[in-house]
């Protein structure tokens, strides 16, 4: 049974619901967009789909807007999978449990997808309608946003003529995003050499935190558990002889990782003074005194212990010192302010994903800045430090920044139909987060493009959750905005 059914809007909730039904993570997004052109296909509506799995969907404008101006609608088909240790979903293969309570939306144990299946719902419910006055729609539906916006720095331009585009993927109601920074996707590589060493295997593990968006949320002062592993790494590696075995934490550059663990062996040189037991309590004190106000549930903790000593395959003392500084030392979090706007992040960095591989250590980071040489340089700085570390730095999903357009006839509109739907003033706001409108701006030259949606909170964690009344009351202004764009 249907669990959404009943919520208005009732057919944006029936197609949202449906796409919750279809496996749709990053690089897993055929048979969404399938989907999407089994409806444009149900609906005698001309589509294009390209090898990547993008979709656009094209539709003539009604009686009396037969000949005005195209107008883009676009959202993503990708979504961040993230779960609770204790969800048995596979994403790979498992819709999402959806579940309804006091008017939010959200999904048991994982994300919600809301960020951007919600912009899929709409643009399908338009499309089906016949009673929304509409230009002619060109709906394009992109993929790998989350991981590199890939889908649309490969998307061919010269199918969209619309030069006026309401991109859906905010979410925060009454604030018109204008602005995003650039990004691009850095990943170091730590070269792994093992040996034999005897001791105690032991792992740690630094869970509990609220992780979120490493754009949108990156000035919350939340933890990163990657770093906080490093600091932990390093206080214990001056207290004494330790050798790493593993280490993994996070499962996407583009969110703040939530959880860390890391297998050591402790040395048989230890001394009788030392306690792990004591030394994790005291630093499980340290953290929950430092983020108390901003990530309060973080924990240090003991999740493995084998008592009995004996040979392990381990990394060696100059692999396990470069895999602490590279953990501890690569920067993090904020790295500049804005200038011209206040509150606006500028430039940042998020080591989101820390991985192995065979014969190496991995490090995902996701860098942003609206100033391009900033991003550059950031990466610059990445680089000198791997290679410092006998490593090296690969780049991959560069995407430019969205500048503010001083004339807008689309951003004017909507502020006009905000206020007086609302009767009050929209936030006109530059975002340091990805979107794809910096991409479609460059391939389509004069484009006018905003970006917003309805509310959503905690995007990128299980935590995420969508407000029904704020979906309904977008919806509202959806349609007026398309009435008058004749």
């Amino acid at each position: 049974m249907a669990v959404l059914t009943g919520l208005e809007p009732q057919r944006v909730f029936h197609y949202f619901e449906e796409i919750a039904a279809i496996p749709h993570g990053s690089t897993n997004t055929k048979a969404i967009s399938d989907y999407c052109v089994a409806f444009a296909t149900a609906h005698n509506l001309r589509y294009a789909q390209d090898d990547l799995n993008n979709v656009i969907i094209y539709k003539d404008g009604t009686i009396g807007y037969e000949n005005s101006a195209p107008v883009i609608i676009q959202g993503h088909l990708d979504m961040v999978c993230e779960k609770d240790a204790d969800c048995d979903i596979d994403f790979e293969k498992d819709g999402l449990r959806l579940q309804v309570e006091n008017g939010i939306v959200s999904a048991k144990g994982t994300t919600l997808g809301g960020d951007d299946g919600i912009a899929i719902a709409y643009a399908l419910a338009i499309l089906e309608a016949e009673d929304i006055p509409h230009p002619p729609l060109e709906v394009v539906f992109t993929v790998d946003e989350e991981i590199g916006m890939f889908g649309a720095v490969d998307l061919d331009y010269s199918l969209l003529k619309g030069r006026t585009m309401l991109n859906i993927d905010s979410e925060e109601e009454g604030y018109l995003l204008v602005s995003c920074a650039g990004g691009i996707t850095a990943a170091g590589h730590l070269p792994l050499a093992r040996e034999s060493y005897g001791g105690t295997a032991t792992t740690l593990k630094v869970d509990g935190l609220l992780g979120g968006h490493s754009g949108v949320e990156i000035d919350k002062g939340r933890a990163n558990s990657n770093h906080v592993m490093g600091r932990i790494l390093y206080e214990l590696s001056k207290e004494v002889e330790f050798r790493l075995t593993s280490v993994k934490g996070g499962l996407k550059d583009n969110a703040i990782p939530r959880c860390t663990e890391a297998t050591i062996i402790l040395g048989t040189a230890k001394t009788d003074a030392f306690s792990l037991d004591t030394f994790v309590s005291k630093w499980n004190d340290i953290l929950k005194k430092e983020y108390q106000t901003t990530d309060a549930d973080i924990a240090l903790s003991i999740v493995n212990k084998t008592e009995a000593t004996t040979s392990h395959e381990a990394f060696t003392a100059e692999c396990t010192k470069n895999v602490i500084s590279a953990l501890y030392l690569s920067p993090t979090g904020i790295i500049g302010m804005s200038h011209d706007i206040e509150g606006l992040v500028q430039t940042s960095l998020n080591l989101g994903i820390v991985k192995m591989a065979e014969n190496e250590l991995i490090c995902s980071f996701a860098v942003r800045s609206s100033v391009a040489t900033e991003k550059e340089e950031l990466v610059a700085r990445l680089t000198c430090l791997f290679e410092d570390l006998s490593g090296y730095v690969t780049t991959s999903g560069d995407y430019p920044a969205w500048e503010y357009r001083q004339d807008s006839p689309l951003r004017d509109l909507m502020v006009q139909i905000y206020k007086e739907q609302t009767g009050k003033e929209p936030v006109i706001q530059a975002l340091h987060a990805g979107l794809e409108c910096g991409l479609f701006a460059g391939g389509l030259p004069g484009l006018d493009c905003i970006s917003f949606g309805p509310d959503m909170k905690d995007i990128h964690t299980p935590s995420e959750r969508m407000y029904v009344d704020s979906v309904e009351r977008t919806w509202v202004f959806i349609k007026e905005i398309l009435k008058r764009l004749q």
